[in-house]
């Protein structure tokens, strides 16, 4: 991770020189993970897909506002929660929240039944306990660089990913119990 650091902040700082060839490799670079994260908090492949674009678009034009370029990445991520959370504010009047687990949820790693229910209980959390396991349990963020792309203080990223670690644990106890009985 350290050389990606490093590499991160050269390119950025090759970016910010007019080569465009190093910004796409860092597009290249994030793409995947900054689509699956935005995917995590919209729940629509297309709404994640056209904000993946936006959030580079923004990015590229803000790129000499960054001021520590080893930091690309908790910067792109607040980025991204950014237009994420404005598209959803824009959205919430006309749709209301399915109980039904979004399909991101489904993963290949677990038996489909405990996938399930992780993805309910995840979609049962606030959102701003939701994002933060996202961001430190799926997109293995630190708590410092989660604070920097939420906004708050490292205290409250901690205070919301134990207490969503903790209702997911309680909701999941369930599942535990059935697997160890069969």
């Amino acid at each position: 991770m350290i050389f990606r650091e490093v590499e991160d902040r050269d390119l950025v700082g090759r970016a910010r020189r007019g080569d465009v060839e190093a910004y796409n490799h860092l597009v290249s670079r994030w793409e995947k993970r900054l689509y699956n994260y935005l995917l995590k908090l919209v729940g629509d492949r297309e709404d994640a897909l056209d904000l993946t674009q936006e959030v580079f678009l923004k990015a590229y034009q803000a790129l000499r506002k960054l001021e520590d370029p080893s930091r690309f990445a908790p910067w792109l991520y607040r980025i991204a929660h950014n237009e994420a959370y404005s598209l959803l504010r824009r959205r919430r009047p006309e749709e209301e929240l399915a109980e039904v687990a979004p399909p991101w949820a489904v993963s290949r790693m677990l038996p489909a039944e405990t996938a399930l229910a992780v993805a309910g209980a995840l979609g049962r959390l606030p959102e701003e306990q939701r994002e933060a396991v996202i961001l430190k349990i799926y997109e293995g963020f630190k708590f410092e660089e989660i604070a920097a792309i939420l906004d708050c203080p490292v205290s409250t990223v901690k205070s919301r990913v134990y207490t969503a670690l903790e209702k997911l644990k309680e909701a999941l106890a369930p599942i535990r119990m059935r697997g160890e009985a069969g």
